[in-house]
């Protein structure tokens, strides 16, 4: 079953990675402002996606100006601040409520989800990277589906993001 589960997230590394090519450089670049000036990005996550915040900032590798974003701060949030917005899908109400907060203060943000339908995070954000994760990678014995690994799904857009960004400073020498 490992070596199947294997497979399937390869699979799906590849079709983020090919599907949300223009998306990663576009979030890459808005993210990139704030880096390059003088604000911050801000990574917000919600449930399992909170793996992404701790990623950014404790891993080997931080996110340059890189902070984790508390709802209850977003009025102290500037133009030059950015944001990323990390959710299981596109219909999560926490994901919802911190961009309809970031929309009335105008702060650009990054929405990466599953796309679940019309509306919602997908249409909220300025750019918005879809993982395509709708079911389970495997099937069981039962006829279901097992192996959700949204959050493993949400890291590789954190790091497609990251390494786009990175090279984005470094071609300006930021």
């Amino acid at each position: 079953m490992l070596k199947m589960f294997t497979t399937q997230l390869t699979g799906l590394f590849k079709k983020i990675a090919d599907n949300e090519d223009f998306s990663f450089e576009d979030g890459a670049r808005l993210l990139a402002q704030a880096a390059a000036g003088n604000g911050s990005i801000y990574l917000f996550g919600v449930g399992e996606m909170k793996a992404v915040e701790f990623e950014s900032l404790e891993g080997a590798e931080p996110l340059q100006s890189a902070k984790v974003l508390d709802l209850a701060a977003i009025s102290e949030l500037t133009d030059a601040d950015r944001v990323v917005l990390f959710a299981r899908s596109s219909t999560d109400e926490d994901a919802l409520q911190a961009a309809q907060m970031l929309q009335e203060k105008n702060i650009p943000f990054v929405g990466v989800s599953t796309a679940m339908s019309e509306g919602g995070l997908s249409e909220m954000a300025d750019v918005y990277i879809d993982l395509g994760l709708k079911k389970g990678l495997i099937p069981d014995d039962f006829g279901g589906r097992i192996g959700y690994p949204s959050s493993m799904a949400g890291l590789f857009a954190y790091y497609g993001l990251k390494f786009t960004i990175d090279e984005i400073l470094a071609e300006y020498e930021i």
